[in-house]
């Protein structure tokens, strides 16, 4: 089994687990592997330090807790990730490219309040930061976003 530390192209980190380097590059190569975060299906493989089991039995016991730890950390921030964005997704009308108009108009009582979601470049953000109205950027996993169909 090789584990590779893997990044998209948006910087996001996430680990990946192979049967071997030829399997990694198999699917790599035929954009098989996306960012659990983002969807982007432009991967790399990051450095990592190999794991050598040089030590006595009760030494490997105790690293593999210590990572049995770090995976369950993990885990739960990546469920809890998952969560948070499932509520903005359901809690929130994603009103898309019009997403500058829209939060314009709810800044400047146009239209009543509401949770909106959408696409701002980062000189629209800037924009809008300048105008006092703050936004948060965040990359809603594309799976979530869009219908299984």
């Amino acid at each position: 089994m090789k584990v590779y530390n893997l990044c998209c192209d948006q910087d996001h980190r996430f680990e990946g687990w192979f049967s071997s380097e030829q399997d990694f590059l198999s699917q790599s190569e035929h954009h098989q592997i996306a960012c659990p975060t983002c969807d982007s299906p432009t991967i790399r493989k990051l450095p990592s330090a190999p794991h050598l089991n040089l030590s006595h039995a009760a030494a490997t016991g105790a690293s593999t807790a210590n990572h049995a730890a770090r995976e369950d950390v993990a885990m739960k921030q990546n469920a809890a990730f998952m969560e948070m964005a499932h509520y903005v997704i359901k809690n929130t009308e994603d009103v898309g490219e019009r997403f500058t108009e829209e939060a314009r108009r709810i800044h400047y009582k146009e239209v009543p309040t509401h949770a909106i979601r959408g696409i701002a470049s980062a000189s629209q953000r800037e924009e809008l930061a300048e105008e006092g109205i703050d936004v948060v950027e965040l990359a809603l996993p594309t799976r979530l976003t869009q219908p299984l169909q």
